[in-house]
């Protein structure tokens, strides 16, 4: 069962996907929620697979609220506004619905999560990270399998579909999303600093204003996340 909610402040968005779901018996509406705030409360205390989520509401927006989850759900954009849509991949989402959408298009998109979800899924996307150990993982570049130590790694970096893995000699391009690759390393040894880095804490050379240096490279600190940095100081 995929469990969802719906965060859109237009009732009729909230009607037609709740009705579009209810012909598709493995969807199970959890919460409707009418602002980005009001998710972010029922987030707190509860989890969910899938989000159908509007882009353009009062006060804080659908990709400024998703940029406030850590480790999101599966997101299904549902919005008037086509301009969104590259900014929408870049932040991992997994469809983009245009409204109004047919419900052959909400199928199709809710196959794609289901698809993402499926226990299986890891054993069929071979480009997903595989953990060999707690101190190891494979990662696919270019049709060939790297093991990599969990110790060598600098930082992870978003680049579209794909996460650029920096270590000390060689980048790696597995093809991925940064959450994805973000579940697969170990917690406490990294931490999230922007919507597009994760990074090592013991590579950490130096915290500076906004960026952080590791070796030669200077790594952004996002707003949503400073407080991450913030508790590493402590």
């Amino acid at each position: 069962m995929i469990k969802y909610i719906i965060v859109d402040d237009e009732n009729a968005a909230h009607d037609n996907i709740a009705d579009y779901a209810k012909n598709l018996p493995n969807l199970v509406l959890k919460k409707h929620c009418y602002n980005a705030f009001e998710a972010i409360e029922y987030l707190n205390n509860n989890k969910v697979d899938l989000i159908f989520l509007d882009i353009n509401m009062p006060k804080l927006s659908g990709f400024e609220f998703l940029k406030t989850l850590a480790i999101p759900p599966k997101i299904i954009v549902t919005t008037a506004y086509s301009e969104f849509a590259i900014e929408s991949y870049e932040l991992s989402v997994t469809d983009y619905l245009l409204k109004p959408f047919s419900f052959q298009r909400f199928i199709a998109a809710v196959n794609k999560v289901s698809e993402a979800l499926s226990p299986n899924a890891v054993g069929q996307n071979k480009d997903e990270p595989v953990t060999q150990s707690a101190s190891s993982l494979f990662l696919k570049d270019n049709k060939k399998y790297f093991k990599v130590k969990i110790e060598d790694i600098l930082f992870a970096e978003a680049y579209g579909n794909y996460v650029k893995v920096h270590l000390p000699d060689q980048v790696l391009m597995t093809h991925q999303t940064l959450s994805t690759f973000e579940e697969a390393l170990p917690e406490g040894q990294f931490v999230r600093t922007h919507k597009s880095y994760i990074i090592s804490i013991d590579k950490i050379d130096l915290i500076e204003g906004n960026r952080i240096s590791i070796k030669d490279y200077k790594i952004p600190i996002g707003k949503m996340y400073k407080l991450n940095i913030s508790k590493l100081l402590k």
